[in-house]
């Protein structure tokens, strides 16, 4: 092997007091070998759960199943105002001895078709069909069966 000469290294003793006058540098490299720490040891995909033990598991919840539900509306002139891609509320109207009572049984209900009405009657109402999810359907004909049914735009 050759001689050669030592290395030295430069300015080595004066590294740490460059550092003190230069704090900006220092805090400013401090931060981030700090974040890079925190990074590296960070938590794996295993253990992202937090906090306490599930004791049921979670239920995933299902896209709500939407169903066409026909709807004979009691005013046909309102119908006529309706056009497929609107949205409505559905408003069942009950007369009693004591006055009138009124629930709203669909909220958002989707106009999918306005079919044409067959006779020119206008006590019979007009239909239209709706979609709404299936436990709205049920309770859109229990509704029909009982008492007059009415719409309004959202």
């Amino acid at each position: 092997m050759p001689h050669f000469a030592p290395v030295r290294v430069r300015g080595g003793r004066y590294q740490l007091r460059r550092l003190v006058r230069h704090r900006r540098r220092a805090l400013a490299a401090g931060l981030a070998v700090t974040a890079a720490a925190l990074v590296a040891a960070g938590p794996r995909e295993a253990d992202r759960a937090r906090g306490h033990p599930v004791v049921e598991p979670v239920r995933q919840h299902r896209a709500v199943e939407r169903v066409s539900a026909p709807v004979r509306i009691a005013d046909g002139a309102t119908v006529r105002l309706l056009r497929p891609g609107d949205r409505v509320d559905v408003i069942a109207a009950e007369e009693t001895a004591t006055g009138g009572d009124a629930e709203v049984v669909a909220r958002g209900a989707r106009v999918t078709k306005v079919p044409e009405p067959l006779d020119t009657a206008a006590d019979s109402g007009a239909l239209v069909v709706l979609s709404v999810p299936r436990s709205t359907a049920a309770r859109l004909a229990g509704a029909s069966a009982t008492a007059r049914l009415a719409v309004t735009l959202c």
